[in-house]
């Protein structure tokens, strides 16, 4: 399999509509106010594009020279992208056989009932665990689905963002710091202070003065550090 390349995943990124910005702010999950969004559902509701992008995830993993026996995806924005790597994962290595390599899937919401070891999955992952989330902003999902991998006693090889927005926890941490602090790496395939001005500067039209100011004043209060265009 080819090695992963930086510059063709933004142009994926750019290309397959997933980065956007917006004239009037919109409520991120997290609660404050932004301008300007990843949408990684774009992908995850085509085959053609799933087909392409666990490529990339492949690749990336690859060359991190991480070696899992599952990935495992954080509810809901990633779970699409986890169980089809996966599968091609799985499907691609030498002790591929009946047993080796499970096919979790995390709940949304805790099952309140039955056995405790379904209670956060369907299908519980094993073995050394790569954790899969869309779009980090705090992290504060990803974080709590690794503390729920914690608890189950699994190994985190690391934790994989699709998209890392660059911004800052109330603490002042970035996302990997935060995961730094459990142990657990954090690696994101993409990142906004790239392909936010790679995407406007590919525009013909660009957007208003007052929203890249708007963006620029996200990054000042929220970035880990300031974005240039």
């Amino acid at each position: 399999m080819e090695k992963f390349n930086q510059n063709e995943f933004n142009d994926f990124i750019i290309t397959k509509g997933i980065i956007g910005i917006k004239d009037k702010p919109f409520k991120l999950k997290s609660g404050r106010e932004s301008y300007f969004y990843f949408n990684w559902r774009n992908v995850a509701e085509d085959v053609y594009n799933m087909e392409m992008f666990t490529d990339y995830i492949i690749q990336f993993v690859n060359d991190k020279g991480l070696q899992p026996r599952c990935f495992y995806g954080i509810p809901a924005g990633a779970t699409k992208a986890a169980i089809i790597t996966q599968y091609k994962w799985a499907m691609g290595q030498l002790d591929f056989c009946e047993g080796a390599y499970p096919l979790p899937l995390g709940r949304e919401v805790p099952k309140e009932h039955g056995d405790p070891k379904d209670k956060f999955f369907v299908g519980e992952p094993k073995g050394d665990v790569v954790i899969l989330e869309d779009v980090t902003t705090t992290g504060a999902s990803l974080i709590k689905g690794v503390d729920q991998l914690l608890e189950s006693k699994l190994k985190i090889l690391a934790a994989i963002g699709f998209t890392n927005r660059n911004e800052k926890d109330a603490r002042g941490k970035s996302v990997e710091e935060s995961l730094k602090e459990k142990n657990v790496a954090y690696y994101a395939m993409s990142n906004a202070l790239e392909t936010l001005p790679k995407y406007v500067n590919g525009l013909k039209e660009k957007p208003k003065e007052e929203v890249l100011r708007n963006i620029e004043d996200e990054f000042k209060q929220f970035g880990t550090q300031e974005i240039n265009w």
